[in-house]
């Protein structure tokens, strides 16, 4: 993982004291929320910051290259945060304020595909909103990735449009045409939008937490009707671990946008040279998004892997597990034998 550099403001978080402050990071697939989750946690001065994690995938890469996590962490089950919210996320809240030791913020990352709204909705429709204060919603977006096309995405489109903050991230590997473009486009979605500009997610906390940005009284006097206009028919096979009210609130934007998760796993190594020929020449154009952790056949360490769009690169650490191949492709109406074949050929 890049090694990345604390902010220069040596300015402290003036957190409010109204229930535990809550920040929700959202984005579209490759903008680098996780990037921006390990940024918070590297340089969190002395803030005790509890984690969730959701990933749209079976494998759950993200949670494995979270820095400093220990018992800050708690995981949400797999799958679209939407539809697995309303009871995991409620749950898992409480376990972090159930804990011996304070929490003095929870920060959320969702999935790449998440709309905000339900999410929002919990902590405001539910007992949560007497037990925590939704603080702002960072939307980041990648500035150099960003093609109208990925946008045709009702769920990217609401995440800016419930964005606070909308962090532009990626700027260094923009011209400053492509950086108005962008700005623009997200201008015309959210009017008055807040834009931060970032590289590597780099930004002084103070920005960001406790900032109090998100407008709950108007999202609490609609909570009724985007209740009913946000349910859905899923049938979930739901446990209760608490006896606490739940409200169902849920979005039709993954049906609509026609995303897909496909996983890999494999406990032997890539031939490193046929798996780059893969990328370049074999994945289908449907894939957006792709990360993983790669073991290859002429290496002792462990490979980072992540694409977005056409750029990929790979990070080689230590293994802290015994290796095996672990990958997710995420995008449109994919077919899972296009990405499964060919990789079980490469295979040594």
């Amino acid at each position: 993982m890049t090694q990345l550099t604390a902010p220069t403001s040596n300015s402290s978080l003036d957190i409010p004291k109204q229930g535990m402050p809550v920040t929700i990071i959202t984005g579209f697939l490759g903008s680098g929320k996780t990037t921006l989750l390990n940024q918070i946690l590297n340089t969190k001065q002395d803030l005790k910051v509890a984690v969730l994690v959701n990933e749209f995938g079976d494998i759950n890469i993200d949670s494995q290259l979270l820095v400093s996590l220990e018992q800050d962490m708690v995981e949400l089950s797999n799958g679209c945060i939407c539809c697995t919210i309303n009871d995991s996320l409620v749950d898992a809240v409480y376990r972090v304020l159930e804990r011996e030791d304070r929490i003095d913020y929870l920060v959320i990352e969702t999935t790449g595909v998440a709309d905000p709204l339900p999410i929002i909705l919990t902590f405001l429709g539910t007992e949560l909103r007497d037990l925590t204060n939704l603080d702002s919603i960072i939307t980041v977006v990648d500035a150099e990735g960003f093609d109208s096309n990925h946008f045709d995405s009702e769920a990217a489109l609401k995440q800016i449009t419930y964005g606070d903050i909308i962090l532009l991230n990626k700027t260094d590997l923009v011209t400053p045409e492509k950086l108005k473009e962008v700005e623009n486009f997200i201008n015309d979605v959210k009017f008055g939008a807040k834009i931060l500009h970032t590289k590597y997610g780099e930004v002084a906390l103070p920005l960001i937490l406790g900032v109090g940005l998100t407008p709950t009284d108007e999202y609490t006097a609609n909570v009724a009707e985007d209740t009913h206009e946000h349910e859905h028919h899923h049938d979930h096979d739901h446990e209760h671990h608490h006896e606490h009210e739940h409200h169902e609130h849920h979005s039709h934007h993954l049906e609509n946008d026609g995303f897909v998760s496909i996983s890999f796993q494999a406990d032997r190594p890539f031939d490193v040279h046929k798996f780059e020929s893969f990328l370049t020449e074999e994945l289908p154009q449907e894939v957006f998004r792709a990360k993983g952790i790669l073991w290859f056949s002429d290496s002792e360490l462990r490979h980072i892997f992540q694409m977005s769009g056409l750029r990929y690169n790979l990070h080689a650490d230590g293994w802290l597990t015994p290796p095996k191949n672990q990958v997710v492709f995420i995008g449109r109406k994919l077919d899972i034998s296009q990405i499964h074949l060919p990789l079980y050929k490469y295979l040594v």
